[in-house]
Parts: C-alpha cells; sequence; structure tokens
C-alpha cells in the first residue's frame, strides 16, 4: 500500500540536528515539512518574494547576517517581518551566530520557530537535504521481511506462513542483520536507489508462530540488526508447485517493479528439507558477482554451447 504526501515534523528535525531553540513552544514540534528544498533568503531579506516557496525552511548564513548588519534597526525589522510573516516552517541561524533583536522580536510575533546550528551553513544545508530526501521520499509498506546478507539489502516476500520470519531469524543467527520484519517501510530516495527500514513500532521485533514476539537486538546483539538498508534484491516465497516450472539455469532475469523502479528478483519454491538461509545467502553471493560482472549461468550457457558445436565439427 502507498501514502499520500510525505512530511516530517519539525520536532523531529530539531531531534536530529541537535537544533539550539531560540524561539520556541512545544506546539512548534508538529509543524510539518513537506519540501525537500532549503532557501537562503538572501533575495527575500531584499524585498524579492515572487516564486518564493514559503514550505521550506529557511536557513541564514553569514552573508545574510552581514547583509542585515548593513540595515539599520527599523529596515532590518521590516525587511524581517516580510520574511517571517509569510507562514514558513522555520528559520535556522548557522555558524552559532547571534541573532539580531529585532530577528528574536518578529519570530515571537509572528509564532515562527527560530532556531541555530554551529554547523558551517553549507554543510547543514547538505546534511539537511539528504534527510529530507529521505524522510519525504514516495513511499509504499510491504510485507516481508529486510535482512542485510553479504552487503547486500534483501527484501523477502511471500504468503503468510510461508516461513520468511523463521528464514529471517535463521540469517540472523548466521551472523547477517536484520532491519525489519512483517512490515517494511519502501522509500524511492533517488531515480535508482529503494531504501528500507521498519516502522518505529515493531524495529528489530520478529514474530515467530508458536514462540512469540522476540527482540533480536536483545537475543543477538546490537550487531545483528541494522536501522535502514538499500534494496538490492527480491526473493519471493512461494509453496512448492510440482505444476509450476522454476528457472533452473538463471539466465532470464526476473525483476520486481517497486515505485517504479525494477528490483532484481528470484523465486525460491519452499517444500521440506530446503535450507532456505543458505539459499539465500547463495542468491546474495551470486548477485553481488552479477553486479561486478561475472554470470555464472551465461558462463555455463557458452560452455554448454562451444562444446556442442565442437562435437558438431
Amino acid at each position: 500500500m502507498s501514502n499520500g504526501t510525505q512530511s516530517v515534523r519539525l520536532g523531529k528535525i530539531v531531534k536530529e540536528f541537535m537544533l539550539e531553540k531560540l524561539v520556541y513552544a512545544p506546539e512548534f514540534d508538529n509543524i510539518l515539512v513537506t519540501s525537500t528544498d532549503i532557501n537562503r533568503p538572501g533575495l527575500q531579506l531584499d524585498g524579492f518574494f515572487e516564486y518564493f516557496g514559503n514550505e521550506r525552511v529557511q536557513v541564514i548564513g553569514k552573508v545574510e547576517m552581514t547583509f542585515l548588519e548593513k540595515m539599520s534597526s527599523q529596515q532590518r525589522y521590516k525587511s524581517l517581518y516580510e520574511l517571517f510573516s509569510r507562514g514558513i516552517p522555520c528559520v535556522i541561524i548557522a555558524r552559532g551566530m547571534e541573532p539580531f533583536p529585532e530577528m528574536v522580536e518578529v519570530a515571537r510575533k509572528c509564532r515562527i520557530p527560530l532556531l541555530r546550528t554551529p554547523e558551517v551553513t553549507s554543510r547543514f544545508v547538505g546534511n539537511l537535504i539528504a534527510f529530507l530526501n529521505v524522510e519525504l521520499a514516495p513511499m509504499e509498506t510491504m510485507h516481508g521481511e529486510l535482512v542485510e546478507v553479504y552487503g547486500e539489502g534483501i527484501l523477502i516476500l511471500g504468503e503468510s506462513g510461508v516461513g520468511k520470519s523463521e528464514t529471517a531469524l535463521e540469517l540472523v543467527k548466521r551472523g547477517h542483520r536484520l532491519v525489519a520484519d512483517d512490515l517494511v517501510e519502501i522509500r524511492r530516495v533517488s531515480s535508482k536507489t529503494l531504501v528500507g527500514t521498519a516502522p518505529e513500532v515493531i524495529r528489530h521485533f520478529v514474530e515467530i508462530r508458536g514462540i512469540g514476539i522476540l527482540d533480536v537486538k536483545y537475543l543477538y546483539g546490537v550487531g545483528s540488526v541494522k536501522m535502514t538498508e538499500s534494496i538490492n534484491l527480491v526473493v519471493k516465497m512461494e509453496l512448492w508447485n510440482p505444476q509450476k516450472h522454476y528457472e533452473r539455469l538463471g539466465v532470464d532475469e526476473q525483476y520486481t517493479e517497486i515505485l517504479g523502479i525494477k528490483v532484481p528478483s528470484l523465486t525460491i519454491p519452499v517444500r521440506p528439507g530446503r535450507n532456505l538461509a543458505i539459499i539465500i545467502e547463495v542468491a546474495a553471493m551470486n548477485h553481488r558477482q552479477r553486479k561486478m560482472g561475472y554470470n555464472a549461468a551465461e558462463t555455463f550457457t557458452r560452455r554448454i554451447t562451444e562444446d556442442i558445436n565442437k562435437n558438431r565439427e
């Protein structure tokens, strides 16, 4: 299932970047930021507001502060009021610089959060954009498991009861890492990259039928879990169907489309006696080999073809 327009609460940004609260109120935590774009309001401080995006976080750096410093107190108040009165989510002062008294006064009057960071302006803006690109990326929630196996993010899908959680737990026991069990929140962070994580309320918990809820982090240690992981391969688990033809060579590549991105995928038939954890380990290693330019199926097919041609000659 897909979500609509994404947003992130200002309180989460304040906590993530440890921003100092110069003018703030508890209810400001719930202000929603909906744009990944950041604005440095140089032109706006000079009165130019055409094409101004008031949904953007405003960051004031040394250039803007120097420009404001050259104004009289009355001009500064008027310029800042024009900016703060346009319903912006917040203003963040970089480099740990002191705000002008007029800035604090206008922020209080317009009830706009005024925050501060000690970071250099360009570095802070870059980090904030990267954070917002992830938080506000298009998202889809899928039922499955997400594990990291040999550095590859493996999304395991399948019907309820097919053994997804048990397979994920076996992989953790073999030294790999769990990202999400049962529900995976998948975000499209670029035109080629999908990143998955678990909803916070169920993060690092696994449900095993007959036992109940297990906390993987406490059972196997903090090295057994991971917060997020890119999705490199989709493994679909299904009960063995003797009437169905399953891939034997692996020459024909399969894909699963998620949020408009095609991800390489495999279908693994499940029946008693198959060690699914080992199969997924091998699938992860084989996928890495393919990314590095070696395809075992193509090599095998070429050898067979060469042998047949040689025998004909």
